[in-house]
């Protein structure tokens, strides 16, 4: 998963970088359709991906305000 999230990353990035010379350097059109398809497979592929990859094996009750993690926040602040 690791290998592929860095994978599609860099095909992102190459391919963003790619419609933008293509785009200013040659000055064609199909420049603006390279950066929208990379652009939505950013999106729509690779952030998922990066998201179940971050958050595997944690514990989403860890991250929010629930009211004990409330309580854990005052008694820390209480400390100070």
């Amino acid at each position: 998963m690791k290998i592929l999230v860095k994978i599609l990353s860099y095909l992102v990035f190459v391919g963003i970088f790619a419609g933008i010379f293509i785009k200013e350097i040659i000055g064609v059109q199909i420049g603006d359709i390279i950066i929208g398809v990379f652009v939505l497979i950013g999106t729509c592929v690779f952030m998922p991906l990066f998201l179940v990859h971050r958050w595997k094996g944690k514990k989403l009750k860890d991250y929010t305000l629930s009211e004990e993690n409330l309580k854990k926040m005052r008694e820390k602040a209480d400390k100070f």
